[in-house]
């Protein structure tokens, strides 16, 4: 089992697992099984508390009682929950609370059965607890005119709604303390597409600063099998890797090339110091914010439509197409990765020196914001990120 410790104060942690030796780490969904499938209701209550601050322990028997049947249901791992969306064609997603990280996302592909899109990895830490990093996390902050930043983490279960025929819709929120901001997040599975769309309101008389970034680890045979189609032409800067809490940063990772700018706006300054949280792990800020003056800088232009992944890098893009594909050819898949709301696109590849079908056999994409959104009192942004499969 892969040494975490290093992540371990940027993970899931739950209680001592004593079968986690003979786990799978690259298939969280061996320990995920399904519940049977239940006569399904449809309510609008909430089934965790709002609360930020406090983190209040899963009502698992509401959760059961009140939202399971037709393709939803509900497993208790620890003090999370795991959350399955099922369809009848076979397509599947699961996703974690309080956390939201969806660990897994199995569609129903042209072969006749499903395969399992996301790289997600189970790991054993330092007092023996199950360690969770990749899946899809999201990751948003804001910040009001005092200066105060907060983070959504602790996310309820609002809504469940449509049937295993179609689609389900699963309706995750988070408030802010003292009414700050609320924050929504509704995960729709269907046939052919997993889709994250995202709210966020200014509850405040005064305005406030956003930044948010959706990081999807998908899983490959390797990434020098592993190709983005249609990037293109689109304009790029190197940088650091972006460190959320659920990431997966293959070693000496964030010594790679980055890049700077010259003066500073206040929010540009305020954008900075939430990006840094996420570029740098904990107690290594002082250190990697010395380093980004020493670190050259680069930048350029997409040549290739067909940008190979085999080489170890991190950028974003900042003038990408609002969808793009990524094959492995190792795997024969393909997955289109969309967005709306966000203007940059973030691509890290672990390079292909580690072993295939590993730890770092994966590339992390995701939506990004590179400059913060202002939102004025009662104010609501919204945006979206869609992982479409073309192989049915």
């Amino acid at each position: 089992m892969a040494s975490t410790s290093t992540f371990l104060s940027n993970s899931i942690h739950l209680p001592r697992a004593n079968t986690l030796k003979h786990l799978d780490v690259t298939r969280p969904q061996l320990f995920f099984n399904r519940p049977p499938r239940r006569q399904r209701r449809r309510f609008s209550l909430q089934a965790l508390a709002p609360s930020a601050a406090v983190t209040v322990p899963i009502n698992m028997d509401y959760l059961v009682r009140e939202f399971s049947g037709h393709g939803v249901s509900f497993e208790s791992i620890g003090e999370s929950c795991v959350v399955e969306m099922a369809l009848d064609n076979g397509s599947l997603a699961k996703l974690m609370l309080p956390s939201g990280l969806i660990t897994s996302y199995k569609p129903f592909m042209w072969h006749g059965t499903t395969l399992e899109v996301l790289h997600t990895t189970v790991s054993e830490g330092e007092d023996g607890e199950a360690v969770i990093q990749g899946g899809v996390s999201m990751d948003f902050k804001c910040i009001n005119d005092g200066g105060m930043p907060w983070s959504p983490s602790n996310w309820t279960l609002r809504n469940v709604s449509g049937s295993s025929d179609k689609s389900i819709q699963i309706e995750l929120g988070s408030a802010a303390p003292e009414n700050m901001a609320e924050f929504k997040c509704a995960v729709t599975l269907r046939h052919n597409l997993l889709a994250s769309e995202f709210t966020v309101i200014n509850r405040r008389s005064s305005s406030l600063q956003l930044l948010g970034c959706v990081m999807n680890h998908l899983t490959v045979s390797t990434p020098d099998a592993t190709y983005a189609v249609g990037l293109q032409g689109s304009n790029y800067h190197g940088r650091r890797p972006i460190n959320t809490e659920f990431s997966i940063i293959p070693p000496d990772s964030d010594k790679k090339i980055s890049s700077t700018s010259g003066g500073e706006s206040w929010a540009q300054k305020a954008a900075r110091g939430l990006f840094s949280s996420w570029e740098t792990r904990d107690g290594m800020k002082d250190e990697a914010v010395e380093e980004d003056s020493m670190i050259e800088e680069s930048e350029g232009e997409e040549a290739d439509d067909y940008a190979h992944m085999t080489e170890e890098m991190c950028r974003t893009y900042t003038s990408a197409p609002r969808e793009f594909t990524v094959i492995d050819r190792g795997r024969r898949n393909s997955v289109a990765v969309g967005r709306s709301g966000f203007d940059d696109i973030y691509v890290l590849s672990p390079g292909s020196k580690h072993d295939w079908y590993g730890k770092y056999a994966y590339i992390c994409i995701g939506p990004t914001m590179q400059t913060p959104v202002s939102l004025a009192p009662g104010g609501t942004w919204k945006g979206a990120q869609y992982l479409h499969n073309p192989n049915l």
